[in-house]
């Protein structure tokens, strides 16, 4: 088996790393926080002390950070990942950032013989758990099944889009997509609460038909229980919308559903729910209509 770097062990980090190692792969790994570490250092991954050392020996890196700016600050910020890779090396960044960094990543990184694949996911930490995540994945496609091995042992739907920056585009579709279905669960919702309906059957009637989706039937159970223990933190959700809004005005894209989805989730952050699950969004909902649960 391979020794890979793998640098970002947070919530959804941590556990496609100890998937990695449980596949038998060695693992060498740098969190800022240390404390993050600690389940993989037990399950015999080695700590290192900075990016660069992460780095060295390693034929793939995978990173899940939580923006551009984070990225940038792993690869090539004091002790550098990109200090520590050899040349034909692979950088999988598996977080969510915007195309256009993207693009001009793979182009710095190229310059240093280096590869780049983006595969952002979706499916949350329980996808991450059950290594099911689906993977969005741009890049070349030489670089793209070098790693799909890899890819397999942390998701289940896995998708080469197309060239690099295509699997940022693709994710950026599924945000657009969950958060208008997010919207509209929250407002079914409030709208059968409003008029002294169950929502409990509600939703089960709804799963019975066109309305089915796995929001309503993950999130909407969330919302009935108000059991937002993250699964996917609002404030991410938040930065995600935002990089969604930018790439469509840079492209003189109207997205009025879209728009409206993350005004509402700044309100939830801004209202002091960032670190708590986006299906929380429905208390918004609720608090604009004065629906009292």
């Amino acid at each position: 088996m391979s020794t890979i770097g793998f640098i970002g062990l947070g919530v959804m980090g941590r556990p496609m790393a100890l998937n990695l190692l449980q596949a038998g792969h060695v693992l060498q790994v740098y969190a800022r926080n240390p404390a993050h570490s600690q389940a993989l250092c037990a399950a015999s991954a080695t700590l290192c002390e900075t990016p660069e050392a992460v780095a060295r020996g390693v034929h793939t890196l995978f990173i899940n950070v939580s923006d551009d700016a984070a990225v940038d600050a792993v690869l090539f910020g004091a002790h550098g990942a990109a200090d520590g890779l050899a040349a034909d090396s692979i950088v999988v960044d598996m977080g969510t950032s915007s195309p256009a960094y993207t693009r001009r990543l793979a182009a710095r990184l190229a310059e240093r013989g280096i590869h780049l694949i983006d595969a952002p996911v979706s499916g949350g930490e329980a996808g991450a758990i059950d290594g099911t995540l689906a993977i969005m994945a741009g890049g070349s496609e030489a670089a793209f099944q070098r790693v799909l091995p890899l890819l397999q042992v942390i998701g289940g739907g896995i998708v080469h889009v197309g060239d690099s920056g295509a699997g940022q585009i693709a994710k950026a579709c599924n945000q657009i997509v969950v958060s208008a279905a997010l919207l509209g669960v929250a407002e079914a919702l409030s709208f059968a609460a409003r008029h002294g309906v169950d929502g409990g059957k509600v939703r089960q009637a709804l799963l019975g038909g066109s309305a089915y989706s796995r929001i309503l039937e993950i999130h909407g159970q969330r919302m009935l229980d108000a059991n937002y223990t993250p699964g996917f933190k609002a404030r991410l959700h938040q930065k995600d919308l935002g990089i969604v809004l930018d790439a469509a005005r840079a492209a003189g894209l109207a997205l009025p559903a879209t728009a409206i989805a993350a005004q509402l989730m700044h309100a939830l952050v801004e209202g002091g729910g960032g670190e708590r699950d986006s299906s929380a969004l429905v208390e918004i909902v609720q608090q604009l209509n004065d629906i009292k649960t």
